[in-house]
């Protein structure tokens, strides 16, 4: 019996809400409705593999190799990651880079996710800073190289996924290596029992499964680092235009970016009323400046009030109220921007991958 027949079981159970996509991999992404909370329940959170879910056996039992440009290669069990360095709390968005790729016209390679695949959650673990140093990191390093034990499903001899950091991003203070989800041990669905959390870059630079890092002194050319993979061309890419890898550049930074949780697609609202339009702005690197929301479509405004944030990585709430005074159709959309002046487009730039699609959501109702 193929593997994700025995999986798909157990992601009904833990995830019941998930949309799973008709993949090789177990892929899955929530209703917008599951997403309200400003902290993405894990009964709720996107899954997105690559290749098969490997066995990890019991906790104690895992180990973390340190190697490659370092002084001492160390290996360390989760005890002792705990013991020996500090235990941090990160909340942060993560999301898939091709979030939103189903959107894209003509449509592109990858996996067709709708606009389910993120999520903010409170990771915890250690910094991957304190762990590289406590190997000695050398000069000479500049990349970190990431390993899991999960497979090819069409070639088990090959890794599913080996991607890495730019030595800066790998010692910056943000950079977990995480053993926990909202305060529960890392479930095994979404990397447990460690995984690396890079806030601002997309998933795949989130490696599951960690078992081993290793310092590079390149760039990093594992599985899913070649190639246009993970990349967005460093001018535009029209259709059926011959793809020349070398003009690609790897995605670092996830873009500035909004999500409408209600009203619901087809919504219907009474005349002489209020429409509350509510959900998440978010950016990568580059601080959230504000949000505008709009249910004509765009032809009006309202800033919205922004609401608290647990940290500089976390999305923030919006919540906002438009009176309705006639009736006719209503398009509802949400424009976050960023402190460079970095604005959610109407529509994304065609990209032959499908990648950081961060164009203005729109929900459309009727006022009656």
């Amino acid at each position: 019996m193929p593997r994700r027949l025995l999986e798909l079981p157990l992601l009904r159970r833990l995830k019941p809400g998930l949309y799973v996509h008709d993949e090789e991999a177990l892929n899955a992404e929530p209703a917008l409705d599951l997403l309200a909370e400003p902290i993405t329940p894990i009964d709720a959170f996107f899954i997105r593999n690559n290749g098969d879910l490997p066995e990890t056996g019991p906790t104690e039992a895992w180990r973390l190799t340190i190697d490659g440009e370092v002084e001492r290669p160390l290996v360390w069990s989760i005890a002792e990651l705990r013991q020996r360095f500090e235990t941090v709390t990160v909340t942060a968005v993560l999301e898939c880079a091709g979030n939103g790729r189903s959107q894209f016209s003509p449509a592109t390679d990858g996996l067709p996710w709708r606009l389910g695949a993120v999520g903010c959650a409170r990771w915890t673990g250690v910094r991957l800073k304190d762990v590289l140093e406590a190997s000695g990191v050398k000069a000479g390093a500049v990349y970190t190289a990431h390993y899991a034990p999960d497979r090819n499903l069409s070639d088990p001899s090959r890794p599913a996924l080996s991607r890495g950091l730019p030595i800066a991003k790998a010692l910056a203070p943000e950079t977990l290596i995480a053993f926990a989800m909202n305060g529960e041990p890392l479930p095994p669905l979404h990397g447990g029992p460690l995984r690396i959390v890079a806030p601002g870059f997309p998933g795949s630079a989130w490696q599951k499964w960690l078992d081993r890092i290793s310092l590079r002194d390149v760039e990093h050319d594992g599985e899913k680092m070649r190639g246009t993979d993970y990349r967005m061309p460093l001018v535009p890419v029209k259709p059926g235009e011959a793809i020349d890898p070398a003009r690609f550049t790897i995605i670092t930074d996830m873009p500035v970016k909004s999500l409408i949780t209600a009203p619901a697609q087809g919504f219907s609202v009474a005349v002489r009323s209020s429409l509350v339009v509510e959900g998440f702005a978010w950016s990568g690197a580059i601080p959230l400046a504000g949000l505008r929301a709009s249910c004509d479509g765009g032809a009006s405004w309202l800033e919205a009030e922004l609401g608290d944030s647990e940290g500089p990585f976390a999305w923030r709430r919006f919540r906002l109220g438009f009176a309705i005074e006639r009736a006719g159709p209503l398009s509802v959309v949400t424009q976050a921007r960023d402190v460079e002046g970095n604005v959610q487009p109407f529509e994304t730039p065609w990209n032959p991958r499908g990648y950081c699609n961060n164009q203005v959501q729109r929900v459309s109702g009727t006022a009656r």
